[in-house]
């Protein structure tokens, strides 16, 4: 059977061991814990002028933007962001997300490393 799970009933992540973040809450909303076995689907919200440290990782992932604007930064450069938007980072790519004057919402997928 499909879960079903709303963002109010998810404790935020735990991101105090973190460096280099500033006004940012994850929501893990879908993980292994609810059975995924492939992907985990998570939500960020950064505060107005927040944002995710200036990371690389060994997978990719793929960002969809549900509210307020911003921008993604990569070493090419950035790029802007708003409602509606679609974002491809590849693996190894450094990057990091900012959030605009009214912050910005995304859902994040990635794949369940083993």
């Amino acid at each position: 059977m499909a879960t079903v799970r709303h963002e109010r009933d998810v404790q935020p992540a735990d991101l105090s061991t973190e460096h280099d973040l500033k006004g940012v809450e994850l929501l893990p909303l879908i993980t292994q814990e609810q059975g995924a076995k492939n992907f985990a689907m998570r939500l960020f919200r950064l505060e107005p002028g927040g944002h995710t440290p200036f990371h690389v990782h060994g997978w990719e992932h793929e960002v969809y933007v549900v509210e307020g604007t911003g921008e993604v930064i990569g070493e090419q450069g950035s790029q802007s962001l708003e409602v509606g938007s679609a974002v491809y980072v590849p693996a190894e790519e450094k990057h990091r997300f900012q959030a605009g004057d009214n912050g910005l919402a995304f859902l994040c997928c990635i794949p369940i490393l083993p």
